[in-house]
């Protein structure tokens, strides 16, 4: 067993704080939106000029010009505000956003994150990644743990370009929660995903980590 793309949203919802300003990138992080615990404020920013975007809209009710950075429909809230993309990427680059929830394609043990490219295929392009992992004072990527092939995503050292270094603050995937420290000291495994063993992890992580107390 393992955790769900719901169950991961609702892992990485448990990081958003009272007063937070967030930005969600595409996949799995942008379902935090509908995870919001209920009476806490968090104001999710898009880096295509919105600040203040509701949750997702139900069947019959997209507003086909309202979208976030990537293309979905959203919904606007009594407060929100729009802007010029250039607004946007100063709020990022100034550090005005508190907390950042990314995909990803690579994670390392030292928190280097690819999350853009895969060399060969045709691309859209960079988007906001690179600036909101450089921007943005704590960023948590939420990733399944594997590729399809079954080859491990969390690396000792990521093989795609890189997306930024020493950016990864936390990585939830379904089968787990692991700390990464910046300043260098390595991955910390602080959490299982319901039904899994540390053993299944060991065995499907190619990055070096230690265990949380609790854990041992």
């Amino acid at each position: 067993m393992a955790w769900n793309r719901e169950e991961m949203a609702a892992r990485a919802a448990r990081e958003l704080h009272d007063g937070y300003y967030v930005n969600l990138g595409i996949g799995i992080p942008t379902l935090v939106a509908n995870m919001i615990p209920a009476g806490m404020t968090v104001t999710l920013q898009s880096e295509n000029g919105m600040l203040g975007m509701g949750p997702f809209p139900y069947d019959g009710e997209e507003e086909a010009d309202l979208i976030n950075a990537g293309k979905q429909t959203i919904t606007e809230l009594p407060h929100t505000s729009y802007f010029s993309s250039a607004d946007s990427f100063g709020m990022i680059r100034g550090g005005h956003i508190n907390l950042s929830i990314l995909g990803g394609m690579q994670v390392d043990q030292n928190g280097d994150l690819a999350n853009w490219m895969v060399p060969g295929k045709m691309i859209k392009g960079m988007g906001g990644a690179m600036d909101l992992v450089a921007g943005v004072p704590r960023v948590v990527v939420v990733m399944e743990h594997t590729e399809k092939s079954g080859a491990a995503k969390f690396k000792k050292q990521c093989s795609l370009p890189l997306t930024g270094k020493g950016v990864v603050d936390l990585l939830i995937t379904e089968l787990g929660v692991f700390e990464i420290d910046r300043g260098g000291n390595g991955a910390r495994l602080i959490e299982l995903a319901k039904g899994v063993s540390i053993d299944e992890i060991r065995s499907k992580t190619e990055a070096d980590f230690s265990l949380a107390p609790n854990l041992g």
